[in-house]
C-alpha cells in the first residue's frame, strides 16, 4: 500500500469511527437543509474537518475538493471527499452510510477508499493496483445479461428535473426481469459492483465526490464504469453507468433510448 493509501485509509477510518460514536447520539445533531431532500449535520462537516486535517498533516500543498468545505488549495493532485455519503440515513439510524475519499493527480484517479463503519468493511484501489475489501481481492461478477442480475440505482432527488427522464429509465430495467436495489448511498453501491455483490449500477445528477473513489474500485476490479451515452464525461455530468462488462453494457442499451435530448448531449 502506498503512503498516499495509507493516509487516505487512516482519515476514512478516522472518520467513520467518529461518526459510529456521533451515531449514538443523533438527537444531538445541528441538521440543516441546503436544498431539497438534501442535509447537512454537524457530524458531516466534523468528518470532512477531520479528513482534511489528516492529509494536510501529511501532504498540506495537494488540493481538497469536499462536499461541505468546497474547493480548497490548488495543486496538481487533489483530493475529491464525502465525509459522509447517505446523510438522510445516518440521521435516521438506517445502517447504509460511508465515507469515500479519493486522490485524483492531474486528472487521473489514482487512489478511491470508501469506508462503510458499520459492517467494518474498507473497500480500497490504486490505480494499476487493482482492487481489495480488507485483504481480499475484488473481482466484478461475472453475470452476464440484465435478466437475474443485481443492480444498484439511486433515485435523482436533488435533480428533479432528471425526474421523468429516470422513471422510464426504471422502468425499462425492470422489464428487463432483474432485482433494483436502491438504498441511498451511492458510493456503497458502487463499491458493491467492485465486490460483485450488485452486477451493475446507475444513477442520475451525482456529485464528484459521491463516485470518484467508487469509479476507481470499479475499474481496478475489472469492471466498466461510463457516462449514459457510454462516454467517459461520468465525472462532468454525474450522469453513471457502472458493472460488469456485459451487464454495463446491457444497461447502457436498455436505458439509452428512454433519456431525452438534454441527457443524451
Amino acid at each position: 500500500m502506498s503512503g498516499l493509501t495509507t493516509i487516505a485509509v487512516r482519515a476514512a477510518r478516522s472518520a467513520g469511527d467518529f461518526l459510529l460514536r456521533t451515531g449514538e447520539r443523533l438527537h444531538e445533531l445541528r441538521v440543516e437543509q441546503k436544498g431539497p431532500n438534501d442535509f447537512v449535520s454537524d457530524a458531516d462537516r466534523e468528518a470532512e474537518r477531520r479528513i482534511v486535517e489528516i492529509i494536510h498533516r501529511s501532504y498540506p500543498d495537494h488540493a481538497i475538493l469536499g462536499e461541505e468545505g468546497g474547493a480548497q488549495g490548488d495543486s496538481t493532485a487533489r483530493w475529491i471527499i464525502d465525509p459522509l455519503d447517505g446523510t438522510t440515513n445516518y440521521l435516521h439510524a438506517f445502517p447504509w452510510f460511508a465515507v469515500s475519499i479519493a486522490l485524483e493527480i492531474q486528472g487521473r484517479l489514482e487512489v478511491g477508499v470508501i469506508y462503510d463503519p458499520t459492517r467494518n468493511e474498507l473497500f480500497v484501489a490504486e490505480r494499476g493496483q487493482g482492487a481489495r475489501l480488507d485483504d481480499r481481492r475484488l473481482r466484478v461478477s461475472q453475470h452476464g445479461k440484465l435478466a437475474g442480475a443485481m443492480i444498484g440505482t439511486g433515485f435523482p432527488f436533488k435533480s428533479v428535473d432528471h425526474l421523468d427522464a429516470y422513471t422510464e429509465t426504471f422502468k425499462a430495467v425492470s422489464r428487463e426481469g432483474c432485482a433494483v436495489r436502491r438504498a441511498g448511498s451511492a458510493a456503497l453501491d458502487l463499491a458493491y459492483v467492485a465486490a460483485g455483490r450488485f452486477d451493475g449500477f446507475w444513477e442520475l445528477g451525482l456529485e464528484k465526490w459521491d463516485i470518484a473513489a467508487g469509479v476507481l474500485l470499479i475499474q481496478e476490479a475489472g469492471g466498466a464504469v461510463t457516462d449514459i451515452r457510454g462516454g467517459d464525461r461520468f465525472m462532468a455530468t454525474g450522469n453513471v453507468v457502472g458493472g460488469n462488462l456485459r451487464v454495463h453494457q446491457a444497461l447502457l442499451d436498455t436505458i439509452k433510448s428512454h433519456l431525452g435530448d438534454d441527457l443524451r448531449a
